[in-house]
């Protein structure tokens, strides 16, 4: 990674609120030169965004990519399906654990390496309400805990 500097694009925080993450894979992700001009710009939305596996391609579904301003008529539409670029036999594994009950692929981060843009994706089984709410639990004990540090270095 010396060579090639990693810059984050946009990371998709509500996964990790919505479900846990049992693996992380990195995938290419096939896009417009406009799109990748918008990208540059910060344009892009992967909140409610998820993957597909159709006749052995993946695909990101529901991300949006903003139109690049200077675009006109080479600008694609927002959220148009963007193919993901991973060996044939990631992609059937990853077809048989979708196939398995509970399991999603989400994307969680896009970023440069180099030039080029990839995509972090996750298989990803969802949260039950109780499993965010231990979760948030936890977050707001960390926060009270740094808090009640801070203090007593103070006196």
């Amino acid at each position: 990674m010396d060579a090639k500097q990693l810059k984050t694009i946009a990371r998709n925080k509500k996964a990790y609120h919505d479900y846990f993450v049992d693996a992380y894979l990195e995938a290419g992700i096939e896009l417009a030169g406009t799109e990748v001009k918008s990208l540059r710009a910060g344009g892009v939305n992967l909140k409610d965004s998820w993957c597909d596996i159709k006749d052995g391609e993946i695909f990101i579904k529901s991300m949006h990519i903003s139109p690049y301003e200077k675009g006109n008529i080479f600008n694609k539409d927002p959220l148009r399906p963007r193919k993901l670029l991973l060996h044939r036999r990631e992609i059937t594994k990853l077809a048989a654990l979708v196939a398995t009950k509970g399991i999603t692929i989400i994307p969680l981060s896009l970023y440069f390496k180099g030039s080029r843009v990839k995509a972090q994706v996750g298989i990803c089984r969802g949260k039950k309400l109780y499993d965010k709410r231990d979760d948030l639990a936890k977050k707001a004990a960390a926060r009270d805990i740094e808090r009640g540090m801070k203090e007593r270095g103070r006196e």
